[in-house]
């Protein structure tokens, strides 16, 4: 029997009007350039947000030469290691597996992922990308489907996994809940008119203030790369998290919205 938060069943637990959503490009752990490793800062900041969803990039699953080399490596994969006694239920969808290691899209929740799956949208070459693909129980027998985004870096694969996000946003239910959120890579601002006419999505910062985020790099952000798109909600005060310690702990910085059901 699914729960809620509080132990009670969903079938009988008030239904959700509300969600905060958080999504993240967590640059495996690591400061801009690699040079310190932070994973246990960025638990605290994620957690000190108190989102009930967490959308991440670049999250290591494993990683044989960092576990050796730092004495704080978690003994959990990233994604666990981050979710702790604070989410739930989490997934993760590995999209780069290389000699010493893995990483790709990760989701935590406090509500129940009773499906996921991983898209694998690589185009060629070396980049290995993936649309990871959950859905949620919410209370009252409610559904919302969440997809954790990392496109490619080349104009012309972006074009093409951003057909591929539209395929799979069609095949969902036309009344069900949509967030998608993540890392576009979308520095030219394709994207949103495309999903706008293609599949019904809002940015949440563009809805808001008019253009999507400024978000990369972290401490000088000038690129407007990260987005938090929903469909079938209204979305909320969406903020860029820009203040230390979030400047210093990654290099795009995190962004954070609420959506009404």
């Amino acid at each position: 029997m699914k729960t809620d938060n509080a132990g009670q069943p969903l079938e009988h637990a008030e239904p959700v009007h509300s969600l905060r959503i958080l999504t993240v490009n967590t640059h495996k752990g690591f400061t801009l350039f690699n040079r310190r490793f932070i994973l246990h800062e960025l638990r605290d900041a994620v957690r000190n947000v108190s989102a009930e969803v967490v959308f991440l990039q670049e999250v290591l699953g494993t990683h044989e030469r960092h576990s050796r080399r730092l004495h704080n490596w978690p003994p959990t994969p990233q994604y666990e290691f981050l979710a702790d006694s604070m989410w739930n239920d989490f997934a993760y969808g590995r999209n780069a597996v290389y000699p010493d290691g893995e990483h790709g899209n990760a989701l935590l929740s406090k509500f129940p992922i009773v499906s996921e799956r991983n898209i694998d949208i690589s185009i060629a070459g070396p980049e290995c990308r993936g649309l990871l693909h959950c859905v949620l129980q919410l209370p009252a027998q409610r559904e919302l489907h969440a997809i954790c985004v990392h496109l490619g870096l080349r104009e012309q694969h972006r074009q093409q996994q951003l057909q591929l996000l539209c395929k799979l946003l069609d095949s969902l239910p036309a009344q069900a809940p949509v967030v998608v959120a993540g890392d576009f890579n979308d520095w030219r601002l394709r994207a949103a008119r495309l999903l706008a006419d293609e599949a019904g999505l809002h940015e949440v910062f563009e809805r808001a203030h008019g253009r999507v985020a400024r978000s990369f790099p972290a401490r000088w952000p000038l690129l407007r790369l990260d987005r938090i798109y929903v469909r079938n909600a209204s979305s909320h005060e969406p903020r860029i998290l820009s203040t230390r310690p979030w400047s210093h702990l990654s290099d795009h910085l995190p962004l954070a919205v609420e959506i009404r059901l």
